[in-house]
């Protein structure tokens, strides 16, 4: 459990907490929310000790490990994926390992097997090899491909090193390392902003059976609604405190709000009513007691303070749509190669006008790659024909970071402008919350929200009947994610979006186009409906976690290859497991064998180390037959496997 107690911190005058206690469980699963600014973010820094309150405590047991994933500024390792997790999440692990290997290799070159330090050794790797199996030694391979898998790794993946990947695969190797360590609690600023629906969807089922306890920041509402348990509002300096996921916390927030109005309004009479009454009477001597009463009763009065609304919000819609012809795309046979990485194979697609399409999958199927292509940024092999009169709106996925960091907001819009208007640029600036000074912010102090709303306006500028958006909501707040999903609603051309959240997607599409394995299958309906289909189609795959299968077909060659291929491996991995188990049969029989000599001589029970002996014996007995019984199953399933020349 953590405690907060009466914890305040302040910037420039400002109270961002004020005295605030609360408490986290063991099995609580928090959202915190607010209002850009509130100090969502700045509440798990201090939470993680990365910060220090001006006042008060944060409180946890001793050896209480709190493991804290922000949105950003992770630094990349040389190591490869699984030896960077390996050293972070099992350290004891490892060091056990190494511990029972050299003492292995002592006791293979001595010979001194009656001496006490024979039996030292004996009893150290007895100890340690118990140690090693209890806090799952075994299984930690296992347990870190199974993780990493969900969070989009392929086996191969792990053996590349981290400093190969972009930064949004940085973050899953954190998160990973955070995950697999099994801290009390974990924080987690942001997490879906670099997961595909698959990742989201599987971190989602892990988060909801943790053992510890979970605090999180997220615009993704269903994420929200999917993990959460209890929601902390950050507001005026202060929490308030809501047993309920997000949208159970929308509704009883409003019932509050709406109650606290009331009071609120009813305190105020009450004051102007005393006020009038002391301002009235001052002069007044006869009533000076009264006066002085009413004065000293206003003065011990708790005002009821209500956070102001932030009533401002973007207003926008996308400029009407130029007819174009029936057909909008038409893709035959495309390829997409980057170098020997083949990211798309022979793919077909078309679409016709006024369709509203979802691009889903997995993080490096290609998502953005075809989208790059549709809008004429990337080559390709193949046929892709654009029809009649088709002009290309294209907000990419990093966009908002291409922006030139010294130019001031004013001047992305003016430059970008062209005919009337340029005499428009304040007012379109206006509609996404930039007046005033704001105006003149330069680009590289805007926040990442005001760079995503400053890229979107930039969009507007052109009209266009085919509009691609490659994750347009991140870094975008619940509130501008609602006001872009209704002017996409009133879009009247034809719309793909590359997306992971699943709340956006809802009712935006009517068609789904996944990514998977190079090929692209389509499915009619919103994202839900796609998710129902798959999870019924593929149920026991998404179980397991496992890659899903190349749709395109295969040569029965090839085929029969990838399948030698997993084979040998399995059988490799299980070799390895057979040759271990014999060796500590071996190491154990031996020194069953000691401790057994030892016991038949009659004299020896009168010893001092009679009994510790005897105990030992028993405990190898028990220890060599499950060694045995797990040798056997391995070696029945390592013959099973072995491949067939």
């Amino acid at each position: 459990m953590i405690t907060i107690s009466h914890l305040s911190i302040r910037f420039g005058g400002h109270a961002l907490f004020d005295d605030i206690t609360a408490t986290i469980g063991t099995r609580d699963r928090i959202g915190l929310v607010g209002r850009n600014g509130a100090g969502k973010s700045s509440l798990l820094k201090l939470l993680a000790r990365i910060n220090k309150p001006d006042e008060g405590d944060i409180i946890t047991p001793n050896a209480y490990r709190i493991a804290y994933l922000p949105q950003d500024g992770i630094n990349s390792s040389d190591m490869s994926v699984y030896d960077e997790i390996a050293h972070h999440a099992y350290t004891r692990h490892l060091e056990l390992d190494r511990l029972i290997h050299s003492i292995s290799d002592e006791i293979s070159s001595r010979s001194d097997y009656g001496s006490d330090a024979y039996a030292q050794l004996l009893h150290d790797l007895s100890d340690s090899t118990d140690e090693f199996h209890r806090i799952g030694g075994s299984t930690m391979r296992a347990e870190i491909e199974t993780v990493m898998s969900g969070l989009g790794f392929s086996t191969d993946d792990m053996q590349k090193s981290c400093a190969s990947y972009s930064g949004g695969w940085q973050m899953r190797i954190e998160l990973g390392k955070i995950l697999l360590s099994k801290p009390d609690c974990i924080l987690l600023d942001e997490p879906t902003n670099h997961l595909d629906i698959e990742s989201i969807q599987w971190l989602e089922n892990f988060l909801k059976n943790y053992e510890g306890s979970v605090v999180l920041v997220s615009h993704d509402r269903a994420f929200l609604d999917a993990v959460t348990n209890r929601t902390i509002e950050i507001t005026n300096g202060n929490i308030e405190d809501y047993q309920a996921s997000y949208t159970k916390y929308v509704d009883m927030r409003a019932e509050r709000r709406a109650l606290l109005e009331s009071a609120y309004a009813n305190q105020q009479r009450e004051i102007a009513q005393q006020e009038r009454f002391i301002e009235r009477f001052r002069s007044k001597a006869t009533l000076a007691t009264r006066v002085q009463s009413r004065i000293k009763l206003l003065d011990k009065v708790e005002r009821i303070e209500l956070e102001e609304e932030d009533t401002s919000s973007i207003h926008f819609h996308f400029p009407p749509a130029p007819r174009s012809g029936r057909t909008v795309v038409e893709i035959i046979g495309l390829h997409k190669a980057f170098g020997e990485k083949t990211v798309l194979r022979s793919v077909d697609l078309a679409l016709e006008r006024g369709e509203r399409v979802a691009f889903v999958g997995k993080n490096g199927e290609g998502k953005t790659t075809l989208s790059r292509i549709i809008a004429g940024k990337e080559s390709y092999e193949g046929h892709l024909t654009v029809g009649h009169n088709v002009q290309i709106g294209y907000f990419e996925q990093h966009q908002a970071e291409s922006l030139a960091s010294d130019a001031t907001a004013f001047d992305i819009i003016d430059s970008a402008a062209s005919g009337e208007m340029r005499t428009r640029v304040r007012s379109l600036l206006g509609a996404f919350l930039f007046s005033g000074d704001a105006v003149y912010k330069k680009v590289k102090v805007l926040s990442g929200g005001e760079k995503s709303r400053l890229a979107m306006a930039k969009l507007l500028l052109e009209p266009s009947n085919l509009l691609i958006l490659d994750e347009p909501t991140n870094h975008l707040d619940m509130r501008a994610k609602d006001v872009l999903k209704q002017a996409l609603l009133k879009y009247d051309g034809t719309l793909i979006v590359v997306s992971h959240d699943r709340e956006f997607l809802q009712g935006l599409t009517t068609k789904v186009v996944e990514f998977r394995g190079g090929g692209l299958r389509e499915y009619t309906g919103d994202v839900y409906e796609y998710l129902k289909a798959r999870q019924i189609e593929n149920l026991r795959d998404l179980e397991k976690n496992t890659k899903q299968a190349n749709e395109q077909p295969k040569s029965q060659n090839q085929s029969d290859r990838e399948q030698r291929k997993t084979k040998d491996k399995e059988f490799r991995r299980l070799q390895r497991r057979v040759e271990e188990l014999e060796a500590l049969i071996e190491t154990n029989e031996k020194e069953l064998a000691e401790c057994d000599a030892k016991l038949q001589d009659p004299n020896f029970y009168s010893s001092p180390e009679s009994a510790k002996v005897l105990a030992r014996y028993t405990d190898l007995q028990s220890l060599i037959e499950k060694t045995m019984s797990e040798w056997e199953e391995a070696s029945q399933l390592a013959k099973s496997a072995q491949p067939v020349d």
